[in-house]
């Protein structure tokens, strides 16, 4: 099976920049220890504090499905659900 890849950037506005920093570390741990994750990295941007580049990889599209869901129905799903997701996510052999 393929790999998962999902690579690009969220928008956060304003008024959630500083709740979407705050739990940014445990999206990102929580993440990370889902069967399946192979890489999973958000960097906020040098160049606007409202961008954060987004990479993430798992084994394969049951793995990826999971995490999606877990982050959707989570506090992170809550807190970042007015940012901007600008996404590719493509399968890689």
């Amino acid at each position: 099976m393929p790999k998962v890849i999902l690579a690009g950037r969220i928008i956060v506005p304003d008024s959630d920049l500083d709740s979407v920093i705050a739990a940014l570390p445990t999206h990102i741990n929580l993440s990370r220890e889902e069967k399946g994750c192979l890489k999973f990295e958000v960097t906020q941007s040098a160049e606007d504090k409202n961008i954060f580049d987004v990479y993430e990889a798992f084994v394969d599209e049951t793995a990826f499905q999971r995490h999606q869901e877990r982050a959707r129905d989570s506090a992170w799903g809550r807190i970042s659900a007015n940012a901007e997701r600008h996404y590719e996510v493509r399968e890689k052999p």
